[in-house]
């Protein structure tokens, strides 16, 4: 059993509590592996909020002084002490989210030191300062930030958030998940350990009612960046719109993956089989849709169902499983409550389906053949491992089909001609194309069209999301 009871306000670890602008509780960490309390951390009210937001504002104006290579240098630190504390963080993960312990060494803390190893490098090439037509142009912190993280990746979250916002020099609150506020818990003893001044960098667990809105409507937040659901999303647009404040937010995807005729289908169907698939399908940037040509619907189907086969529940904490939980007992309500509706409205189910019972909250991979651009689960996130086949006749089709979702965070697209690739990828619209499988680069931006979002995260453009522009006009020549 974890317990916390402090918040990280102002360089100090400091009780929980409740007064006349908030109430304080607590929340409980729950295992969905085994339905079991394993931690609990307190709800930061809107008065301890309050304390965390003044400060940051009060370390500001210092951190915004320091040269940006002195930040970079703060950021290196913290990606060494992420990973000297890789194994226990790892642990953390699988224990609050489900996550296969293998995944979480090798891609949840993976990714989240790449993002810290990218930040580092494009600060250290970043040029805040250029002169054009004779105007001084500066690039500045934008402020407080008000970083509000998942739950699904969580710690690959905070590290983009804070790493860019430390380095573009803004100060920080941040809010994680109140699924899974542990790791976020090393994350901040890692930062002190940095060397961060007091204030730069502050923790406020919590839900999102009392500490989210709190957090999100404070007058001295500059700036708000968010990942999460669309309704999330909505709500801190509304809050932030108040008082005008800056916002990024990475949202939801309902992404397609197209499997054009010359792809090689021995390749491409477990590929994408386990982009549906992995980290028990709570993706957002994962293709759910697969488009293939209607031709050769049967061989996709019956590769499928063979990849499929090595996707068996199990216990996370196993080396050898590969499908974990759901992050919740919500979230596996959720899920089997969208392949009900795909049975209903007539989707063919060709892999699993059925519930299953027990402790934990697993979900039986997915696999659902005939699916019509109309039906829910070709429409809504369904945040689970499960994977709708869809089939078109021709290539304009594939690509109308695709772009017709409210979502545009993700694609892809399979073919032995990269430029054909190339050519289809270019008429999605959506942040992000991956090509014949690729992965995920993160010194690239990433982040939506559409109601996926707004704003990019990663390297460069994930550092100048944090930045206000300064134009300087009537300077000598030679001045600037």
């Amino acid at each position: 059993m974890i317990e916390r009871d402090d918040l990280l306000i102002g360089g100090e670890w400091t009780a929980a509590h409740g007064g006349a602008l908030g109430t304080s509780g607590t929340l409980d960490v729950v295992d969905p592996a085994t339905d079991e309390v394993v931690g609990r951390v307190p709800i930061a009210s809107a008065e301890d909020v309050d304390a965390a937001v003044r400060a940051a504002a009060a370390a500001f104006p210092a951190w915004s002084e320091v040269p940006m290579t002195e930040r970079v240098a703060l950021v290196e630190r913290i990606r060494a002490g992420v990973e000297e504390r890789r194994e226990e963080l790892a642990a953390l993960l699988t224990l609050q989210m489900g996550t296969p312990i293998t995944f979480a060494r090798q891609a949840q803390l993976g990714v989240a030191l790449a993002d810290l190893d990218e930040i580092v490098k494009a600060g250290r090439d970043y040029a805040a300062e250029e002169v054009i037509g004779g105007a001084l142009v500066v690039r500045e912190p934008a402020g407080v930030v008000a970083a509000i993280t998942p739950w699904n990746f969580p710690l690959h979250q905070i590290a983009l958030k804070v790493g860019a916002a430390l380095v573009a020099g803004c100060t920080i609150v941040l809010k994680p998940s109140e699924l899974t506020p542990l790791d976020a818990y090393v994350f901040a003893e890692i930062v002190q350990a940095a060397g961060a001044p007091a204030g730069v960098f502050n923790l406020v667990p919590g839900d999102g009612p009392v500490t989210g809105e709190a957090l999100v409507a404070h007058p001295l937040v500059d700036m708000v960046t968010l990942t999460g659901s669309v309704r999330a999303g909505a709500r801190v647009a509304e809050l932030a719109a108040r008082t005008i404040k800056r916002v990024t937010l990475e949202l939801g995807g309902k992404s397609a993956g197209i499997v054009l005729d010359d792809a090689d289908l021995a390749t491409v169907v477990p590929q994408a089989v386990r982009g549906c698939f992995a980290n028990s399908g709570q993706v957002c940037a994962a293709l759910t849709r697969v488009l293939v040509p209607e031709h050769l619907l049967g061989e996709v189907e019956r590769l499928a169902v063979e990849a499929a086969s090595g996707w068996v529940p199990g216990p996370p904490s196993d080396p050898a499983t590969r499908l974990g939980p759901q992050a919740s007992r919500r979230q596996q309500r959720i899920v089997q409550g969208y392949i009900e509706a795909g049975i209903a409205e007539g989707a063919r189910l060709i892999v699993g389906g059925a519930p299953i019972e027990g402790p934990g909250a697993y979900v039986s991979p997915t696999i659902f053949s005939g699916v019509r651009p109309e039906m829910t689960i070709a429409r809504e996130e369904i945040f689970g491992p499960v994977l709708s086949i869809m089939s078109y006749t021709t290539e304009d089709e594939a690509v109308a089909i695709a772009n017709d979702s409210e979502y545009g965070l993700s694609g892809g697209v399979w073919s032995a001609d990269p430029a054909r690739a190339l050519a289809v990828a270019r008429r999605l619209r959506t942040g992000m194309v991956s090509v014949n499988g690729a992965g995920l680069n993160v010194a690239a931006p990433f982040g939506g069209y559409k109601r996926s979002g707004v704003g990019r995260e990663g390297g460069r453009y994930g550092i100048e999301e944090f930045l206000e522009t300064k134009t300087v006009v009537g300077m000598p020549e030679g001045v600037a």
